[in-house]
């Protein structure tokens, strides 16, 4: 059994990302892991300051809900991001909370695995390629860390319009395959 994580990084209700993030939950599940999903709406992320304090405390000074994340996240063994893509790009929230866990750089860390998610109203397979590329450089910060797997839904734009997709049951499967 893993401890599994998965940030939904969609701000809106219902999102496309949002259902697949919950599939590749419930398939973790289904594997026998020990799994929670942390929806990035509605909590408190500011952006990060530079101030670096946070490589000296191994936490940062801001006092929202990031250092609560970022504890989470250093003790799970697999860690799935799903994210909108927009202009090309991961979500800006996902960006700013991959920015703020900057205080993880150096401190000990379970995750070895690594999954991306993403949706977009293009349908081109490259749309999700400089948000994979972004979220590697977080990886590559952590050695013994790798991209596991990724999977892309184009196509949707309107929340909850990846109903009756194929890649919901993707998902599901993707999350069965952790054990």
């Amino acid at each position: 059994m893993k401890n599994v994580i998965v940030i939904s990084t969609s701000l809106r209700q219902g999102s496309n990302s949002d259902m697949l993030a919950e599939k590749f939950a419930q398939g973790a599940i289904a594997a026998g892991n020990n799994v929670e999903k942390i929806s990035l709406s509605g909590k408190n992320i500011q952006f990060c300051k530079g101030c670096l304090a946070c490589q000296k405390l191994g936490h940062c000074v801001i006092k929202d809900d990031v250092n609560d994340i970022m504890a989470k996240v250093l003790k799970a063994d697999v860690i799935c991001w799903a994210t909108p893509v927009y202009y090309y790009e991961m979500s800006g929230q996902m960006k700013t909370l991959i920015d703020r866990m900057n205080a993880m750089y150096g401190l000990d860390y379970r995750f070895r695995d690594v999954y991306l998610l993403t949706t977009a109203a293009e349908g081109d397979e490259q749309t999700p390629k400089r948000a994979e590329t972004g979220l590697t450089g977080w990886i590559d910060c952590y050695p013994e860390s790798r991209l596991a797997g990724t999977l892309f839904c184009g196509g949707v734009n309107a929340p909850g319009e990846i109903e009756g997709n194929p890649k919901l049951q993707e998902a599901f499967e993707l999350g069965k395959r952790i054990g």
